[in-house]
């Protein structure tokens, strides 16, 4: 999807280098409200699980909305006694509003937020942040209602759940499995581009995230999890719902009208072979023949039902321009949504103005040809007047896809990329200079890669590797950023490293 001005704004995805010392990889946030009871137990656990089981720096991040019990003297003393744990204090509540302020000042390059009762096993939050860390999606989502998920909760919300993903299916055309789970994941630099686009400061935020994402054509990874319902929950389920469906009705009013820009989350997919380009073939044309064939193709038989429609009361001629002119508004309004991926109101009436001076050039040809058969013949059949229409319009259709590719919707996004060439003798950079603000990291720790050594004989292959040295540590052990390039060897997770506390 793209406009006349707004090119994609995020780059190719990469896998993410780790961060300096000092910096997370990992920032879990935890959007807690009069949560005094729970706090200190669940942080404690989540803690303890990272240091174990992550391989990576991580903070955890205490997102208070406006609690008015002790909850904010808890999380500070847990701030104070745990390194990796900070506190956040807002003012007003909503888990959309302590999201978005969060993940908009957290310096991590990896994002995610669970609910402070830990419903979700925590054996899935490394699944849920790998595809993140290693470039392949942008989102991760946890889904109860994937095959291989294990959930344990009442009828009542099973079927609430189910219910509302359906709506979603139905209303928003979602292809996600979960849009509630409290158990999500996003890069940093996505967020940057997404946050600003979501209004929704309530429970309806992670649905709102999820669908402008997927439709700006952004990854969402989803991990099945297993959940056990928190009986104690204090989520209101009636207003809830009734939000939540205010929000659907506002996002589908505005995804039909085209008002979201959705194309500055668009991105190049670099290893997708759909994306490469072929050497003299113009970008996107494939794509565009066909959306504009299938446009074309619909168009013509609404034109020939509304010319059929008007000839019953009018002449040949003037049945043919108001057929036309009807047929060629509804065109150019199509395949400016469909063929050419224009959204928004921009520069619709310029469209719509360029778009009658190509159906002027239809209308001549189309009405050039019935006056030379009404020459060549003083009563045709009505048969015969819609043959010659069909071919005339063919010959119309051509020449209307070449003027719209070429002066009603041309492609300016190269107008907008900055060449990918580098000068070959260009200089490395000095300490002063600016880093690229996509490299703020320090590079990932490579394992080192083993190299055939020898030389091959006629009758077998030997193979010698050069030996290298490996240091064998847990997991946890590289929280405390002491390590620089060793092999990380992680330790397998047996059952008896679950929390005993954990009755799943």
């Amino acid at each position: 999807m793209r406009t006349d001005s707004s090119p994609g704004t995020l780059p190719a995805r990469e896998h993410l280098p780790a961060a300096p010392a000092g910096t997370p990889v990992l920032d879990v946030v935890i959007p807690v409200y009069n949560e005094e009871k729970d706090l200190q137990p669940c942080v404690r656990r989540l803690h303890e699980h990272l240091a174990r089981t992550f391989p990576y720096a991580f903070r955890i991040t205490i997102a208070d909305n406006a609690s008015t019990d002790t909850t904010p003297q808890v999380a500070a003393r847990l701030a104070a006694e745990i390194p990796e744990v900070t506190t956040y204090r807002l003012e007003q509540k909503g888990r959309g509003r302590a999201l978005r302020a969060v993940w908009s000042a957290s310096d991590a390059p990896v994002l995610a937020y669970m609910d402070v009762d830990l419903s979700t096993d925590l054996n899935a939050l490394l699944p849920l942040v790998a595809p993140l860390i290693s470039g392949h999606s942008d989102l991760a989502i946890g889904s109860r209602l994937a095959r291989s998920s294990r959930v344990v909760r009442g009828p009542k919300r099973e079927f609430i759940s189910r219910a509302y993903n359906l709506i979603l299916r139905g209303s928003l055309q979602a292809r996600f499995s979960d849009a509630q789970c409290g158990f999500k994941a996003i890069r940093r630099d996505v967020a940057q581009m997404l946050l600003p686009l979501i209004e929704d400061t309530g429970w309806f935020f992670d649905t709102e995230m999820l669908v402008l994402a997927e439709r700006a054509g952004l990854r969402i990874h989803e991990v099945p999890v297993d959940w056990v319902d928190d009986p104690d929950s204090t989520v209101h389920i009636v207003k809830t719902a009734t939000d939540d469906l205010r929000g659907v009705w506002r996002i589908g009013r505005a995804l039909a009208t085209g008002s979201l820009p959705l194309d500055r989350l668009t991105r190049p997919f670099g290893d997708d072979p759909r994306d490469r380009e072929i050497e003299d073939v113009p970008r996107g044309l494939a794509r565009q023949l066909v959306g504009f064939c299938v446009v074309g193709g619909l168009s013509t038989l609404f034109y020939l039902l509304l010319y059929s429609g008007f000839r019953v009361f009018t002449g040949s001629q003037v049945a043919n321009a108001l057929a036309l002119l009807v047929s060629a508004i509804a065109n150019t309004a199509a395949n400016r949504r469909l063929t050419f991926g224009v959204r928004g109101r921009g520069g619709a009436v310029r469209h719509q103005a360029q778009g009658l001076v190509v159906f002027g050039i239809g209308l001549s040809l189309t009405s050039g040809s019935l006056a030379a058969l009404g020459a060549a013949t003083s009563e045709p059949a009505h048969s015969t007047e819609l043959a010659v229409l069909i071919a005339a319009n063919l010959a119309a259709t051509v020449l209307r896809f070449l003027l719209f590719r070429a002066w009603v919707f041309p492609d300016r996004r190269d107008e907008h990329e900055p060449s990918n060439a580098e000068p070959s003798n260009a200089e490395p950079a000095t300490a002063g200079a600016a880093p690229d603000s996509r490299l703020e990291y320090g590079p990932l720790p490579q394992r080192p890669i083993n190299r055939p050594i020898g030389r091959q004989t006629d009758r077998q292959t030997e193979r010698r590797y050069a030996p290298y040295d490996t240091t064998r540590f847990r997991a946890g052990d590289a929280a405390d950023r002491t390590w620089r390039d060793t092999t990380v060897q992680l330790q397998p997770v047996r059952p008896t490293d679950t929390d005993p506390r954990n009755a799943r």
